[in-house]
């Protein structure tokens, strides 16, 4: 491919990969508004009934029709994935591995199209758009590569005597559940399942309801890869539904959920049944950033805005609290205010677009909610309203946020998935820290200082799972396969240990000690 885009090389932004994408649009039309059925070992379910999806950018866009699935639907599924869970962990891991680099070129082979789609589905920018898909194949390869370097996860051990040979080898659970979100419909269906497959586990998918045509299309990639019909399964519907046949299904082994920390933590509880299950839950951030009076002031509130309102704020790690030491404040507020009021608003299919629209009237009403709600206790320094302007009207579009709001209000422990960030002075970095600790989250954090015994001094005291320092292409975003692992502490996350990162996939697998006496 003649460009690489992530979401720290967003500057990889030029003419031919415009051009590329632009072409990408006129394929991604052609998959809108058809109707897609749950897809249970090779074959479409269609009951008849089912939920249409419509773009954020512009509601009168049909994405697709689904048809919902029933509990007895995801029955079938778990049950043919349990039969041939035996014979795809029988394979080798290195042609298991083989297959899923297969699905993970053929998704960079299909970027363009694909980013097009899930610019149209969920309103991510073009460049958010390309980079969600393109982190979805590395994190496959990412995963490959690890059984690659560990030899698939098999070791000799020791010896008590000379007759015993004794091994030490990873094994998969069986059947996999993966839940995916709306926010990274590639990535976050894309990457689960490529852990899963590769290392053995045959796998249900449910992706959410706004985001599952992009997610369909990733699993897709697996099937045109070569991953057996029986071993991949996609059911649609609702949480409530679906998503709780999953959860409680006894013959689940295991189950990747990413969403909202009261949804994972249900399934965190419940999840096990008559003995421990594996269960992997990323389950959101209200993540701070903290400006020391030693900050570089241009790169803080650059890092600061583009954390706070890319994706619109709909990101687990967007940065939703500054904490901002006294002597600096007002020089800080100055230019993160500017920097959001130049944000450029509009159609996310637009080269020009740098942010585009919430996802549905929900997340509207959640925002303006805040807004009303700051104004009453604090001050919206800039924001704080709908955006209506002309073809605009027919979309989800709000106005990036920022406001000053007293300590005692809720808006500092709500997670809002908007573009709302609420900013507050501080005596002194040991009280930017104990504020930025002092909620149940602990997903990213960003920090701006040139001194470096402040550095260490955050770096020690910070409760998150991922961490950056000037960061100007995000204060508390951008994680990728292979340089920064993404996972969170605390509430935001149950399995420690963060996707795309090196002990991540382990998670998919169990020990077992085997000895043979000759």
């Amino acid at each position: 491919m003649a460009f690489r885009v992530t979401y720290a090389t967003l500057s990889a932004d030029n003419d031919e990969l415009h051009a590329a994408f632009d072409r990408g649009i006129e394929v991604a039309r052609t998959m809108l508004g058809q109707r897609h059925a749950s897809i249970i070992a090779g074959a479409e379910v269609d009951h008849g009934n089912g939920f249409t999806t419509v773009s954020p950018a512009d509601r009168h866009v049909e994405v697709a029709t689904f048809a919902a699935a029933k509990p007895s639907d995801v029955d079938t599924a778990v049950a043919s994935a349990r039969a041939a869970r035996r014979a795809w962990a029988d394979r080798s891991w290195q042609e298991r591995s083989d297959l899923c680099d297969r699905a993970a070129d053929l998704i960079s082979e299909r970027r363009n199209e694909l980013s097009a789609l899930l610019t149209i589905e969920v309103g991510k920018n073009r460049l958010e758009a390309l980079g969600d898909v393109e982190e979805t194949a590395d994190l496959i390869r990412y995963y490959t590569h690890q059984l690659r370097e560990h030899a698939g996860f098999e070791q000799p051990m020791g010896r008590l005597n000379p007759a015993e040979n004794t091994s030490d080898v990873l094994r998969p659970y069986g059947v996999w559940a993966v839940i995916a979100p709306f926010n990274f419909p590639a990535a976050l269906s894309g990457g689960p399942m490529g852990a899963a497959l590769a290392t053995g586990n045959t796998v249900v998918l449910k992706p959410s309801e706004v985001g599952g045509l992009t997610s369909l299309h990733m699993a897709k990639a697996f099937w045109d890869a070569g991953v057996p019909s029986d071993v991949l399964h996609v059911v649609f519907g609702t949480g409530e539904i679906v998503g709780d046949a999953l959860v409680h299904h006894p013959h689940v082994d295991g189950i990747t959920f990413t969403g909202s920390y009261d949804v994972g933590m249900e399934i965190y509880r419940t999840f096990a049944g008559a003995f421990p299950k594996p269960a992997i839950c990323e389950m959101g951030g209200k993540n701070p950033v903290i400006v020391s009076r030693h900050a570089d002031l241009d790169v803080a509130a650059e890092g600061t805005m583009r954390s706070a309102f890319g994706l619109t704020g709909q990101k687990c790690s967007a940065a939703s609290r500054a904490y901002v030491e006294r002597d600096v404040y007002d020089a800080f507020i100055t230019a993160l205010v500017a920097r959001a009021e130049s944000v450029a608003i509009g159609d996310p299919l637009d080269r020009t677009t740098w942010m585009g629209p919430i996802i549905d009237a929900a997340a509207v009403e959640r925002y303006e909610r805040a807004v009303h709600h700051a104004r009453q206790v604090g001050r919206v320094l800039t924001g704080g309203r709908r955006i209506t302007d002309g073809d605009l009207a027919n979309g989800n579009y709000v106005a990036p946020t920022v406001a000053e709001i007293p300590e005692d209000s809720s808006l500092w422990d709500e997670e809002l998935f908007a573009p709302f960030i609420a900013v507050m002075p501080v005596d002194s970095l040991t009280e930017a820290i104990e504020r930025a600790n002092d909620t149940s989250l602990g997903l990213t954090a960003g920090f701006f200082s040139t001194e470096p015994s402040e550095v260490d001094e955050f770096l020690r005291g910070i409760e998150a799972g991922v961490v950056y320092v000037n960061r100007r292409a995000g204060a508390t975003t951008g994680a990728w396969p292979g340089v920064q692992p993404f996972g969170g502490w605390k509430g935001s996350g149950s399995g420690g240990k963060a996707g795309g990162g090196p002990y991540y996939v382990q998670q998919y697998l169990r020990e077992q000690s085997r000895t043979v006496v000759e």
